[in-house]
């Protein structure tokens, strides 16, 4: 690992705090993404809800990278506004979010958008809002294989309920998503766990094959199990942390060695005590869902422990010899990547020479965009 990698050369820099990505890292990690599946680009379908950036998918397109997955409404605009040719909305519309799905829909007609259910009667919703919209509607059916959040269960009669879907004649059924970020372990364990559902569903999906004139797709996984989807033939596989990587995954999915490349700059604004300085990475600065030891890592010093969490502030306590001064910069690694970049709106950009090159703006952190 190159020392020092995330030091900032550039004087003149943004109040604290604020994110840097690094250019040379992202592309790094985008060219390690398409090294796994050996240069077949049309099995990657990645997630952009890491980083929710343009300039992003701009690169994405460079690498003939033209198919994309999104949580929300405002992502799958993102990517349409940067004519990602194919995109996936991976959760429900439901409600309102029918109505500006539909909308989104008219608004980009040179993107092709599909999105998931899991049960007939959101199903049913969606063919008659299609319907009164002249529309024909591009679904997958979500399937659970253990996460236990959405989709049906595979242990349940969902074969039947694609084929209660098949009557819908306002829906173009496209195939199957799956999504198993509970599995966990090593890279060895989570592909032995991964590979047991998929064999049960890849059996039944060729026998319903048959009764199609196009073939199903099968959108699968997220970072967990990426190695193991990578691996098998017409899937299409959707990581999304790899585009900036974080602690946890460093720490948990070693195997795939992608780079950290996202960086929270903060500075040091108090010395309460002789042991221990304040600096402004709050709450609102950082991801605080986990504990505190799991919500970034000082890469200054890792004698630097964070103690408390507010807010505006974080306590550090120095078991080092190193000494800090009010004013000085410190450099900290999220643990959680995804949500840390969706608190801000713009990210600054280092290049190769450790300047700040350009701002990229997180526009689709943001509910809505347009629709």
């Amino acid at each position: 690992m190159q020392k020092n990698w995330w030091k900032i050369n550039s004087e003149t820099r943004p109040d604290t705090p604020f994110l840097a990505a690094y250019e040379d890292r992202i592309r790094f990690n985008l060219e390690r993404l398409i090294g796994a599946v050996n240069g077949d680009t049309q099995k990657l379908r990645p997630h952009i809800k890491t980083h929710k950036i343009g300039e992003i998918l701009e690169l994405f397109k460079i690498c003939n990278i033209k198919k994309v997955k999104c949580a929300t409404i405002a992502e799958a605009e993102l990517a349409a506004l940067h004519k990602i040719p194919d995109v996936l909305l991976a959760y429900q519309p439901i409600g309102v979010k029918k109505e500006r799905w539909i909308s989104l829909i008219q608004k980009y007609p040179e993107t092709d958008f599909s999105t998931i259910v899991d049960n007939l009667e959101s199903a049913k919703a969606l063919n008659e809002i299609a319907g009164k919209n002249r529309l024909k509607l591009n679904i997958y059916l979500d399937l659970n294989t253990g996460m236990n959040r959405t989709g049906i269960s595979i242990s349940e009669e969902w074969i039947g309920l694609i084929e209660d879907i098949l009557l819908l004649k306002n829906i173009h059924f496209s195939g199957i998503h799956i999504y198993d970020g509970h599995l966990k372990g090593s890279v060895e364990e989570r592909e032995l766990q991964a590979a047991v559902p998929f064999s049960i569903i890849k059996k039944e999906i060729k026998k319903l094959q048959s009764k199609f004139s196009y073939e199903l797709k099968i959108v699968a996984g997220g970072s967990n199990t990426f190695p193991f989807y990578a691996k098998q033939d017409k899937v299409e596989c959707s990581p999304g942390t790899f585009v900036f990587w974080d602690s946890n995954y460093q720490i948990n999915l070693p195997e795939q060695e992608f780079k950290p490349a996202l960086v929270i700059l903060g500075t040091i604004i108090s010395k309460p005590t002789n042991s221990t300085i304040c600096i402004d990475i709050g709450y609102k600065a950082v991801s605080s869902e986990n504990p505190i030891d799991k919500r970034l890592v000082i890469l200054n010093d890792e004698n630097l422990i964070p103690a408390s969490h507010s807010e505006e502030h974080l306590i550090l306590e120095n078991r080092g010899k190193n000494q800090y001064e009010v004013g000085d910069t410190i450099y900290a690694q999220p643990y959680h990547v995804c949500p840390t970049c969706a608190l801000y709106d713009t990210v600054q950009v280092i290049n190769k020479e450790h300047q700040i090159c350009d701002e990229w703006k997180v526009v689709a952190r943001s509910r809505k965009i347009n629709i």
